[in-house]
Order: C-alpha cells, then structure tokens, then sequence
C-alpha cells in the first residue's frame, strides 16, 4: 500500500501523519493553519513547516492521498490555498474537509452515530446511516459554540463580574487579573473588552483548578457548560430519529480538551446523559481526528486504484 498523509488543522495546533498500511512513517506537530486565527501568511507557513517535517521524517519524496481537516473548510479560498500546498509536495490525491468530518470519521469510520465536539470551539454533529448530517451549536465564539473553552473563559470573567458587582465570594477576577497583568478591575475591563479581544480560552486551566477547589462561579460556569454539551448531544439525537426514522440509540462520541481535561465537566457530561438515555453508547476516551483524516487518505488513495 502506498504511503498517505493526514492532517488535523485545529484552532490552536496542526498535527499530521504519514503511514502506509498499519506503519506511521511520521509524526508532528506544528501552528495553527485556521487563517482566521493567525492569518493567511502564517496558516500557510506553518503548513508548509509541518509537511516539511513529515516528509523528512517518513523519508519520502511523495504521497498518493492527502485528506486535511480544518475548520472554516468551505470558506472561500480554504481549499484552494491548501490544495496548492499539496501540489507543490507532490500529493498526487488530496481533499479538504471540516475539522468536524474526520472527527466523525475517526470516530464512525463512515458509519452513524453522534460526535460532540469541545475544545477551544464547540459543536455537535449527527451522522444517519445514509451519510446524512445533522447538527446542533458551533455557531461560533461570539455567537454561540457554549461548553467550549472560549465560552467557559468569557462567561467565567462575566460572572465575576456579576458576583463582584454583588459582592459574592470568588477567585476568578483576581486570577484573571495575574493572567491578564491586569491589577484593577478597570484595567480587566479594558483588555476584556479589546479589539481584538484577549483569548478567553487560555483562562481554562486557571478556571478548572478554581472550580476543583470550590469557587462558586467557577463551579457554576463548569456545570453550564456540562449541561450545554448534553443539550445539543440530545438535540441531534432528537433529529436524527425524528428526521430519519432511527430506531434504537445512536452511539456517541467525543473529542476536545474541555471534556478530556476537565474531570468536573466529563463527569456531568457522561451523567447528564445516563440520566435521559441510560441506553445510549457514550465513548468512555477522546476520538483521535488525526486518525478520521488517515483513514479518509486511505479510502481516497483506494479509489484512485
């Protein structure tokens, strides 16, 4: 079987892959290559970074499919700039695709079933058994994507504030203020409320251990952000019963560091769905994309013959 490529373009980090058959030639892990996020000239450096790193690891000079999932895939220019890249590594086969898809695919492998998605966004995807979507969330920072870690960031300063204003007990706004280098409330405010704003997602950490010793607002922020996720897990499945005539449950999968790295929003998460579909197949460990992507390279160097 010829050698393949990979790759997981997510909002923070790209990883790839290159493997043939069951062996991985190669691995890395390199910038963002989301335009939205760190601009066109960047995303593609830090592209082209990655790809030189891998060939030279697996040692090859080519690859007969390439499949790259990204977010924003179907924004104009996404593909062609990607696609361009790879013609100039000597991908013989490639395809762009949403970050979402070869979550499903690492998940499903093609097959049905539901995947919540929870890093720095959010989203909730539905796969029918005719390859038919549905969906729920992932309307973006500002409009929506709740249980993802730009929300939990944005709403845990929001209602500090509240709670300030209140003077109810907690931690946030002074742990905040060490991250931001912000000492007053005013000065907070200031670089809160900036163009462009600060990355309410790297506040995660700092809110997690608050809520793990006990911060009310910390605490609360968590447990809305738990009971979103399973709202739009439910909504999908919902959908896709009444939409396409599912019988039984549909299984579930998951993938991003809000629900992998944060025990207090897992638990809930996983509980919260016992106790509406005590039937329903959750996944008990965080679905590889890296791995939909590969699997997806395969099928397109397969189809090439």
């Amino acid at each position: 079987m010829s050698a393949v490529l990979g790759i997981d373009g997510g909002g923070t980090r790209t990883r790839a892959s290159i493997v043939n058959g069951a062996r991985v030639l190669a691995h890395a892990e390199g910038g963002s290559i989301k335009r939205l996020r760190v601009g066109a000239e960047a995303a593609e450096e830090n592209m082209r970074a990655i790809l030189k790193e891998t060939f030279s690891q697996a040692g090859i000079r080519a690859v007969r499919a390439a499949s790259c999932g990204v977010a924003s895939a179907t924004m104009p220019g996404v593909s062609e700039w990607i696609t361009a890249v790879f013609n100039d590594f000597g991908v013989e086969r490639s395809e762009v695709v949403g970050d979402e898809v070869i979550a499903l695919d690492a998940a499903f492998r093609g097959g049905p079933g539901i995947l919540q998605i929870a890093g720095t966004g959010s989203n909730t995807i539905g796969r029918a058994p005719d390859g038919s979507r549905e969906s729920a969330g992932g309307w973006s920072s500002r409009l929506g994507d709740e249980g993802s870690g730009y929300w939990i960031g944005l709403h845990s300063v929001r209602r500090a504030l509240r709670a300030y204003d209140c003077e109810e007990p907690t931690q946030v706004l002074k742990r905040v203020g060490e991250i931001w280098g912000t000492p007053s409330i005013d000065e907070l405010v200031n670089v809160g409320d900036g163009t462009p704003g600060p990355d309410f997602a790297a506040l995660v950490p700092a809110i997690s251990e608050l809520a793990e010793a006990g911060d009310p607002v910390a605490l609360g922020v968590l447990k809305q952000a738990a009971a979103d996720l399973v709202e739009f897990v439910l909504l999908v499945r919902s959908k896709l019963r009444r939409k396409h005539k599912i019988a039984g449950e549909v299984p579930v999968a998951w993938t991003g560091s809000v629900i992998e790295k944060m025990p207090l929003v897992r638990n809930a998460f996983f509980a919260g769905l016992r106790a509406v579909a005590p039937e329903m197949p959750v996944g008990q460990e965080a679905v590889v994309s890296l791995e939909g992507a590969v699997w997806r390279a395969m099928r397109l160097a397969e189809a090439a013959g």
